[in-house]
């Protein structure tokens, strides 16, 4: 009896040990069951994440495409902007100078029927004082040339002369035709005669 004891006990400890190399066989399934769920999560989420950037980088492009089409229009818009004003810029100008030209024509047609140049002369200074006028509001000066320092920048040396005294040596002698700014820019350089 005691070895069929001995035998059973021994029996049922092998059947333990069997059923605990069970559990840690199940347990293990358990335990990569977990792991492959965590995996297909993390791949899951990053999945989510991948699509998430795409869709934000194709915000981004569709962004881009709008301010470059919208700089395209602003470019082209400026361009046509800037080719108007180029074309009637002088427009102001031009209508401003018109009734100065009336007055000529009206001074000539005077000067036709009236033998005394006085009253031409006149009204030739009358115009020309109008012109002149018209000039400085829209911002052209007559630039001061005889007796200053010759100025390369905006005088023209068009003779040189002997200078009539040591002082006056580098300076301009005669303007022969009149040099003009405008808005401190040269518009013409005045040619001049300088002393040497």
């Amino acid at each position: 009896m005691d070895e069929n004891k001995d035998y059973k006990e021994m029996e049922q400890a092998e059947s333990l040990d069997s059923a605990q190399d069970e559990n840690v066989v199940i347990d293990g399934d358990y335990a990569g069951d977990a792991e492959d769920t965590q995996a297909e999560q993390e791949v899951n989420t990053l999945e989510n994440q991948l699509v998430e950037l795409q869709a934000q980088v194709e915000k981004e492009k569709k962004e881009y495409l709008f301010l470059a089409a919208e700089f395209d229009n602003y470019r082209k818009r400026t361009l046509k902007e800037k080719a108007e004003i180029i074309k009637n810029g002088g427009e102001n100008v031009l209508k401003g100078i018109l009734p100065i030209v009336d007055d000529f024509e009206r001074g000539l047609k005077a000067a036709e029927s009236d033998s005394d140049s006085k009253s031409v002369l006149e009204g030739m200074t009358l115009i020309y004082n109008k012109l002149v006028k018209y000039l400085e509001s829209m911002g052209v000066k007559e630039m001061a040339s005889t007796g200053e320092v010759f100025n390369s920048d905006i005088h023209e040396a068009i003779a040189q002369v002997p200078a009539p005294s040591e002082d006056m040596k580098g300076k301009v002698l005669d303007t022969v035709q009149k040099g003009y700014m405008l808005n401190d820019k040269v518009l013409r350089h005045a040619k001049v005669a300088v002393a040497q």
